[in-house]
C-alpha cells in the first residue's frame, strides 16, 4: 500500500509499504481522511520526542471497514467507521475506573516514543482494535469524521473541569482545540468566554464559534481587560491550549483566588510557572489527557449540526501530496486551519 512515513526528521516520504496485519480482535479500515494535527506537525522535526522515525503518523481519521478478524462482533464490511487515537487494554486498572486514556498500556495512532511504536493512518489501510472503533452517522461525511479526534480531546477538557452556571471562562490559544473548546463551552454551563491569542484571525474564528471577549496576547493592558470583565476578580476557570510556559502562565495569572486552570496543550516538555501563587490564591491545575469516553457524544453533537467543523476544514489534498501540505503546515502558511489528506 501507499503510506506517507516519517523516514527520519523533517524527511516525509510518500512510498510502498507492506499492508498492514491485524489480529482476531482487529479490522482493517481502508482510509478515507485523516487530519494533520499540530502534534504530527511538531513532531515531523522531533521536537516533541513523540514521533521517532520511521513512522506512518496520522490519528485523527476515518474510513471503511474491508477486512474484520475472527473475533470482531459489532462491526462488518462496508461499515462507515472513526476511531480513538488511543489504542488500551480492557483490563487495565484504569480503564475499568473509566479512565482509559490513562492506560499504563495505552498506545496512540501514529506516535512513537520510546516505549513504543504504533504506526497511523496517513496510508492506504490501518489496523484498529474493533473497541475503538464508532460507527459515522449518515449525515456526516469522511472529511468530518476526521475531526472527531480534536473535538473529543476539547470536550474530555471541558467534561474534567469544574463549570458553575453562568462562569466566565479563559481560552488561551486559539489554533484547532481552543476553537473547538469554545464550540463546546457554548453548549456547557460556562456565561462569558474570553479568549486570547497571538493571531487576529484565529480570534475572528474565536468570536464566531462565540467567544464573548477576544484579545490579542500582545495587549499590554489584558490583564486589566479580564479584570474589568470579571468584576475585578479574574476568570472563574481558563483552559490552556498551547503547551508552553508563557501561555501556562498567562492562564494562571488571569484566574482568580480558588479558580481553575485545566491544562490541554502540549507543546514543551517542560514549563515554569508561578508556583506561589499558585499556592497562595489556591488556584486548582489540573492536565487533561486525550480523551476518554467524549466520541459518542461528540458524533452525536456533529449528527445535530451543534459543531462547526467546515469553517476550519482548509483542505483536502491527496495523500501523494501530503509532504507539501506539512511544510505549508510547518512554515505557517496564514490562512491555513485543517488540511485533510486521502489516500
Amino acid at each position: 500500500m501507499k503510506a506517507l512515513v516519517l523516514e527520519s526528521y523533517n524527511n516525509l516520504v510518500y512510498k510502498d509499504v507492506p499492508e498492514p496485519e491485524f489480529a482476531p480482535s482487529e479490522v482493517l479500515v481502508k482510509v478515507k481522511a485523516c487530519g494533520i494535527c499540530g502534534s504530527d506537525v511538531h513532531g515531523m522535526d522531533g521536537s516533541s520526542g513523540r514521533r521517532n522515525p520511521p513512522l506512518i503518523m496520522g490519528h485523527e481519521a476515518s474510513g471503511v471497514i474491508v477486512e474484520t478478524g475472527s473475533e470482531v462482533k459489532s462491526f462488518s464490511v462496508g461499515d462507515r467507521v472513526t476511531f480513538d487515537s488511543t489504542v488500551y487494554e480492557l483490563n487495565d486498572w484504569y480503564t475499568l475506573k473509566g479512565k482509559y486514556n490513562l492506560s499504563d498500556n495505552r498506545k496512540v495512532l501514529g506516535v512513537s516514543p520510546k516505549e513504543y511504536r504504533r504506526h497511523g493512518a496517513f496510508a492506504e489501510y490501518v489496523v484498529v482494535p474493533e473497541h475503538i472503533l464508532y460507527k459515522i452517522p449518515d449525515s456526516v461525511s469522511f472529511e468530518q469524521a476526521a475531526m472527531v479526534e480534536p473535538i473529543a480531546v476539547s470536550a474530555h477538557a471541558v467534561d474534567l473541569t469544574p463549570i458553575s452556571l453562568m462562569d466566565t471562562v479563559l481560552v488561551v490559544g486559539t489554533g484547532m482545540i481552543g476553537l473547538f473548546l469554545i464550540q463546546v463551552l457554548k453548549l456547557s454551563n460556562a456565561g462569558t468566554i474570553i479568549a486570547v491569542d497571538l493571531d487576529d484571525k484565529k480570534l475572528e474564528l474565536a468570536q464566531k464559534f462565540g467567544a464573548d471577549h477576544t484579545f490579542n496576547a500582545k495587549d499590554e493592558s489584558l490583564q486589566q481587560s479580564i479584570l474589568r470583565l470579571t468584576h475585578n476578580r479574574g476568570a472563574d476557570v481558563a483552559f490552556e491550549a498551547v503547551g508552553i510556559g508563557a501561555t501556562v502562565k498567562m492562564a494562571i495569572e488571569n484566574v482568580r483566588k480558588g479558580g481553575t486552570v485545566t491544562l490541554v496543550g502540549n507543546l514543551a516538555q517542560q514549563v515554569e510557572f508561578p508556583l506561589q501563587a499558585l499556592v497562595t490564591r489556591e488556584i486548582r491545575l489540573q492536565g487533561s489527557c486525550s480523551i476518554a469516553g467524549e466520541y459518542d457524544k461528540v458524533l452525536e453533537m456533529m449528527e445535530k449540526g451543534l459543531i462547526d467543523v467546515n469553517s476550519l476544514l482548509s483542505v483536502k489534498a491527496p495523500l501523494s501530496e501530503g509532504v507539501i501540505w506539512f511544510k505549508k503546515l510547518y512554515d505557517k502558511e496564514p490562512g491555513l486551519n485543517k488540511v485533510v489528506l486521502q489516500p
